[in-house]
């Protein structure tokens, strides 16, 4: 099938192909997660990719997928991301829902006022596809919006470019502090969004996306936030903003 010409070997031809296709799947987890290496430095993502890599080859069609395990990988060896393995673990964990947000389904919104003669203990709402919920320990979010930024704005690689990229790079990692943050990564408009929630909506949102009824996760967060002065108007607030997104599907 593969015939030999005066210069390399049937082998040899062979091999350009099998070593670009190994290039062509570091080239795409190098773009698929600019924040995670931002916070390890290119060598260690280097590192970190083939490993992976190794590990997990692509078992897709579409190498969209490529980093689909990076994030148990992470949580089973952590030594690829030490010292601060809970932040490049949330890191990951970011650039993942990125992904999905970017390109997964988006159902038909849910048109709510099909609900109002409803019993909510018969109601479970469906979050889209492209959404998900993380509980992060540090403030990634932005780290990773500065990134993405600072990855449009190059130009030209040069050795002085990157020098002042790298010193860049760590001055933003110095900033990053541990703090928990509650985040809804979603499309709207085929833009991804990275919207902050408080505890509360967070929990809520939760209940709902792991299928409980609408009166099951209103009661659970009426018991855990008692505190809460006006709990229903929340509720109303919250639940307008989020079908006004259309983060709801039938």
């Amino acid at each position: 099938f593969i015939k030999p010409n005066d210069r390399l070997t049937s082998f040899e031809r062979l091999e350009i192909y099998n070593r670009q296709y190994w290039f062509r799947l570091i080239d795409c987890f190098y773009d698929d997660y600019p924040g995670l290496r931002a916070l390890l430095g290119d060598r260690r993502f280097d590192r970190l990719a083939r490993a992976y890599l190794e590990r997990h080859p692509s078992e897709s069609f579409t190498l969209r997928n490529l980093g689909r395990r990076l994030a148990g990988f992470l949580a089973a060896e952590p030594k690829w991301v030490a010292p601060n393995p809970g932040l490049a673990l949330d890191m990951a964990r970011l650039e993942w829902a990125h992904i999905e947000a970017f390109d997964n389904e988006a159902r038909p919104p849910l048109e709510m006022g099909v609900l109002l003669a409803v019993d909510p203990a018969q109601i479970r709402w469906r979050l889209q596809p492209h959404i998900t919920l993380l509980r992060l320990g540090y403030e990634v979010d932005q780290f990773l919006i500065r990134v993405k930024q600072n990855e449009r704005l190059r130009d030209e690689a040069s050795n002085a470019l990157e020098a002042r990229r790298s010193r860049w790079r760590s001055r933003l990692k110095g900033q990053l502090k541990p703090k928990n943050i509650f985040l809804a990564v979603h499309r709207h408009n085929d833009s991804v969004y990275y919207k902050r929630l408080e505890a509360a909506p967070y929990r809520l949102l939760s209940a709902l996306q792991g299928g409980a009824t609408l009166a099951a996760a209103c009661e659970d967060l009426a018991a855990t936030a008692p505190a809460r002065a006006d709990l229903g108007a929340d509720l109303r607030r919250w639940f307008q903003d989020w079908g006004s997104l259309g983060w709801f599907c039938g």
